[in-house]
C-alpha cells in the first residue's frame, strides 16, 4: 500500500530522482520547452509551477528557496525577471504537456513540457525564416555573378 507516499518513483533512488527533477525544472525555466517522457513531465510539472509561484512572490526568501532548488543562477534570474512577471495575473496552470509519440530506441511515450504562452516556437520559426532568406539571397547573388557577360566560361567552372 502506498498510503501517504507522494509522487512517482520513476524507477530511481531518492537522490537520483531529486537530481533528475531539479535538472528538468532548471532546463524548463531556461529553455521554456523541453522534451521528455510523459511520466517525467508529469512529475516535473508540479515542481515547475511551484517555482513560478515562488517567482511571483518575489521576496528574498522565495528567491533563496528557488536558488536552493534550481541548479544555475541564470535560471533563478530568468525565473524572477522574465517568467514570473509574465504570469503575474494568472492564478495557476503555467505549464502544458503535449504528447508527441514514442521514442525510437525503447518505445517510451514522449511529451513536450512547455510554459503556457511561450513564444519559443515563434522565435525559432523567425530565425529559420531569416536563415532561409539569407541563403536565398546568397544563391541569387551567385547566380547573377555567374550570368554576368565578359567572364570567361572557364573561370566560372563551366565546361563547353
Amino acid at each position: 500500500m502506498r498510503h501517504r507516499n507522494y509522487g512517482k518513483k520513476l524507477s530511481r533512488n531518492p537522490a537520483h530522482r531529486r537530481a533528475l527533477l531539479r535538472n528538468l525544472v532548471t532546463s524548463l525555466i531556461l529553455e521554456e520547452r523541453i522534451e521528455t517522457t510523459v511520466a517525467k513531465a508529469k512529475a516535473a510539472r508540479g515542481l515547475a509551477e511551484e517555482m513560478i509561484t515562488l517567482g511571483k512572490r518575489g521576496d528574498l526568501h522565495s528567491r533563496r528557496l528557488a536558488a536552493s532548488y534550481c541548479l544555475t543562477a541564470a535560471a533563478v534570474k530568468k525565473l524572477f525577471a522574465d517568467i514570473a512577471p509574465r504570469y503575474a495575473s494568472v492564478p495557476g496552470g503555467y505549464t502544458r504537456i503535449l504528447r508527441t509519440g514514442w521514442r525510437a530506441g525503447d518505445g517510451a511515450d514522449t511529451a513536450i513540457l512547455e510554459l503556457v504562452g511561450t513564444d519559443v516556437l515563434q522565435k525559432r520559426a523567425e530565425a529559420r525564416a531569416q536563415r532561409m532568406e539569407r541563403r536565398r539571397q546568397r544563391a541569387e547573388e551567385e547566380a547573377r555573378a555567374a550570368q554576368e557577360p565578359g567572364t570567361p566560361a572557364e573561370s566560372r567552372g563551366e565546361q563547353s
